[in-house]
C-alpha cells in the first residue's frame, strides 16, 4: 500500500503561503485544487490516492492547496477573483523549479488553469480540464447558488450529504459514507461555504481565447455538478481545444470509471494509455471493488456523530448541525461507546475516523 504521509512545502505568492507537495518523477504534471482541497486529507482518501499514484508512476505530480484551502496560509477566505489563484500557481511552479508543466485541473480549478495559461503561455505545455466551466455564475441560478451556500454555512452535516449525491450519485452506501466523511475532514462549514462562494464568482471567459496550449476538455455526460453544456462551452471558447465526452455521472475524475479518464488524459500528455493502471481501492470505498464491507458495530447515525466529535465539535454544535437534541447526541455517543467497548468519547471518535475510510 502507498504511504499516506505527505511532505508539505510552502511557496510565497506575495500575499499567501501556498502549500504544495510532489510525488514521482518525469515530466511535471500540476494538479490544481478542487473545491476544498487539502493535501493531507485528499491523500488519505483512497480513490484520490489511487488516481494520483497512477499518474506518478510516469510523471512528477505536483499538488497544491489554493489560497484559503487546506494547508495554505491565507490572509482571508478562498479568493473569488482569479489573480490570487494565478499568483499561487506561479509561486508553486517557481518553488518546484518547474519552467513548463502539463496542467490537470478540474471544476473550479479550470477557470484558474485557463487564466494561468492565458497569462503565462510559456509555462503550460498542455492543458487538461475535467468537469470544466469558465463562468461560475452559469453553474446554477442565483437563487440556487445562494441557497446551497447558505445550507453549507448553516449545516455542514446535511449539506455534505447533499453534495455527495451531486458529486458521486452512483456511490454505494459505504462509498457515500467515506466521501461524506472525507468532505467534512477537509474544511469547517464556514471555510467550505466561503470556498463554494468563490466557485460561483470565478470567471475566465475573457481569457479563454488567449490560451495557446494544446487543450483537452474531458467531461462526463451525466455530470450533475457541472453540466455538460458548460464543458462544451469551455472547449468552444479555447482555440483548438478538443472535447471528449465520457460516460458516467461522477463529477470528480477519481470517482466512477477513473481508469478510462486517466487513459484519455495521459494519452493526451504523450503516454501510451495501455500503461495506465489503477490499483484497487480499499474495499467499500473505491469504484473498482463493490464487495460488501464488514458490517459496522455502530449505526450510520452514530458514526456520523462520532466523526463530528473527532473534529472537536461539542454536543451542542453537533446537535445544531444534525438537527438533533443535545440529549440525542449524548445518547448516540454513549450507545456507540457501549457497542465498541471503548472507555472514552475520544476513543470512540478515533475508531470512527479509522473506519470511515
Amino acid at each position: 500500500m502507498e504511504s499516506t504521509s505527505v511532505d508539505v512545502r510552502y511557496a510565497w505568492s506575495g500575499t499567501d503561503d501556498v502549500a504544495w507537495s510532489e510525488l514521482g518523477s518525469g515530466a511535471p504534471v500540476l494538479i490544481g485544487g478542487w473545491w476544498m482541497s487539502h493535501l493531507a486529507y485528499d491523500w488519505a482518501y483512497p480513490p484520490f490516492r489511487s488516481f494520483v499514484t497512477a499518474i506518478s508512476r510516469h510523471r512528477r505530480v505536483i499538488r497544491m492547496d489554493p489560497p484559503g484551502s487546506g494547508f495554505s496560509r491565507s490572509r482571508g477566505e478562498t479568493p473569488g477573483t482569479l489573480a490570487p489563484h494565478v499568483d499561487a500557481v506561479a509561486a508553486v511552479l517557481d518553488a518546484a523549479e518547474v519552467d513548463q508543466v502539463t496542467f490537470l485541473a478540474g471544476s473550479s480549478g479550470c477557470p484558474v488553469a485557463v487564466e494561468f495559461a492565458a497569462r503565462h503561455p510559456d509555462r503550460v505545455r498542455r492543458l487538461m480540464l475535467a468537469g470544466a466551466y469558465l463562468d461560475g455564475a452559469a453553474v446554477a441560478s442565483a437563487a440556487d447558488r445562494d441557497a446551497l451556500v447558505d445550507l453549507v454555512r448553516r449545516s455542514w452535516g446535511v449539506s455534505s450529504r447533499v453534495m455527495s449525491d451531486i458529486f458521486y450519485p452512483d456511490a454505494t452506501p459505504a462509498q457515500r459514507r467515506a466521501y461524506v466523511a472525507h468532505q467534512r475532514s477537509t474544511a469547517t462549514s464556514s471555510t467550505a461555504a466561503a470556498a463554494l462562494e468563490a466557485v460561483y464568482q470565478l470567471d475566465a471567459r475573457e481569457s479563454a481565447a488567449a490560451v495557446r496550449a494544446p487543450t483537452l476538455v474531458l467531461h462526463r455526460r451525466g455530470d450533475r455538478a457541472i453540466r455538460l453544456a458548460l464543458g462544451v462551452a469551455t472547449a468552444q471558447a479555447i482555440p483548438g481545444a478538443h472535447l471528449e465526452v465520457l460516460d458516467g455521472n461522477a463529477h470528480h475524475p477519481w470517482h466512477g470509471d477513473a481508469e478510462a479518464f486517466l487513459r484519455r488524459a495521459m494519452a493526451f500528455d504523450g503516454l501510451d494509455e495501455t500503461l495506465v493502471r489503477l490499483e484497487p481501492d480499499l474495499v467499500g470505498v473505491g469504484a473498482t471493488d463493490h464487495r460488501r464491507a464488514p458490517a459496522s458495530p455502530i449505526s450510520e447515525r452514530e458514526l456520523e456523530v462520532l466523526l463530528l466529535v473527532a473534529q472537536g465539535r461539542t454536543d451542542a454544535q453537533i446537535a445544531a448541525e444534525l438537527f438533533l437534541s443535545v440529549h440525542t447526541v449524548h445518547r448516540h455517543v454513549a450507545n456507540a461507546r457501549t457497542k465498541l467497548g471503548v472507555p472514552s468519547r475520544a476513543a470512540a471518535a478515533a475508531w470512527a475516523v479509522a473506519h470511515a475510510r
